[in-house]
């Protein structure tokens, strides 16, 4: 999958044809912000490799692990917003991570696993949501969505 356009000239801001989003409920505190989005955006750079870029190095030639190859947009929704997101994204196949309310009282990821697996997906109450696809595609999954503050 081509992550951006390779007609761009230079100086001219890269316009990337995918997009990595995390939609957050509303109604999280801060530190559960800081909290999920790291959690969802680790499962997609572990799952779709075409999203990690290449090793950094500084100056003195110390080497630093690779990042995405592009930014990622944060949103927030309600939770309506965020189960009609969830739903799209299935119906696209897009990839995609979860974060439930569930989540927040286990302590290691056997029972994170475990906590979401005893939910059917209709009644999970969730809290955050990471997909990655064709921007077309997320944006989408993200109607009604706005971007966070």
């Amino acid at each position: 999958m081509n992550t951006h356009s390779d007609t761009q000239a230079a100086g001219e801001p890269v316009r990337f044809d995918t997009k990595i989003a995390v939609l957050l409920r509303e109604d999280l505190e801060p530190w559960q912000r800081l909290n999920v989005t790291a959690f969802l955006v680790s499962g997609l750079g572990g799952q779709v490799p075409e999203v990690i870029g290449e090793p950094y190095e500084d100056a003195d030639g110390v080497p630093y692990l690779p990042m995405f190859r592009q930014p990622v947009l944060v949103f927030q929704g309600a939770k309506e917003t965020l189960t009609a997101a969830h739903a799209k994204a299935l119906s696209r196949a897009l990839p995609r991570a979860v974060f439930t309310s569930d989540l927040f009282a286990t302590g290691n990821d056997r029972d994170n696993r475990a906590a979401v697996r005893a939910v059917p997906t209709a009644e999970l109450d969730l809290v955050g949501l990471a997909v990655y696809g064709p921007r077309n595609a997320v944006d989408k999954v993200l109607k009604g969505a706005r971007m966070h503050p």
